[in-house]
């Protein structure tokens, strides 16, 4: 059986403007302020405190009886808030 011929392919250089420039890959790479995790990380606890006291005393408190299902959007949105700040954290 014959064998097929092999293309030779031309190198690709993309477009001078595609590319970053260096001081925004050294900009991207700096890692985060110290403040940063502590907040993470609060955020994270905080929601599940809401949600936990929300559970286990949310009918004696009275602004969390008020705010009936609202707690889950509270606490849920702190918890997530702290995941989307991980995601970031260098």
């Amino acid at each position: 059986m014959p064998k097929s011929k092999v293309r030779k392919k031309s190198v690709y250089t993309p477009p001078e403007g595609v590319l970053p420039s260096s001081a925004a890959k050294a900009r991207a790479a700096r890692p985060s302020p110290r403040w940063y995790a502590p907040v993470m990380i609060a955020l994270m606890l905080l929601g599940l405190v809401w949600i936990v006291v929300y559970y286990v005393a949310g009918d004696k408190i009275g602004f969390m009886v008020s705010l009936s299902a609202w707690n889950f959007a509270i606490g849920f949105g702190a918890m997530v808030a702290g995941l989307v700040m991980s995601m970031r954290w260098r």
